[in-house]
């Protein structure tokens, strides 16, 4: 039984370092477009207009809410699991 909780224990390290893998890439690309949002001038360009400008900036928007949900998921995912293995361990300290 025990091997089989390391084994457990071992899979979901694997995942939860994919989907922090995941998520690192995924604030890079985000880093990368607030880098480019700041180098924007000040001054007035002319872009597409008001309405373009706008939109990019809804999507950036959505893209960094996108990955601080995908963060507080990792989050979950992790406590969920660790608390499974917790009570898992505790029942076999019982026996």
């Amino acid at each position: 039984m025990q091997e089989e909780v390391t084994l457990i224990i071992a899979h979901m390290a694997k995942s939860h370092c994919e989907m922090a893998r995941m998520l690192e890439a995924k604030r890079q690309s985000i880093f990368n477009l607030s880098h480019i949002v700041s180098a924007l001038p000040n001054e007035t360009v002319q872009f597409d207009g008001t309405d373009a400008i706008a939109g990019n900036s809804i999507d950036l928007t959505k893209n960094v809410s996108a990955y601080l949900s995908s963060l507080a998921d990792l989050a979950d995912a992790i406590g969920d699991h660790l608390e499974m293995v917790v009570k898992e361990m505790s029942e076999q300290d019982e026996e």
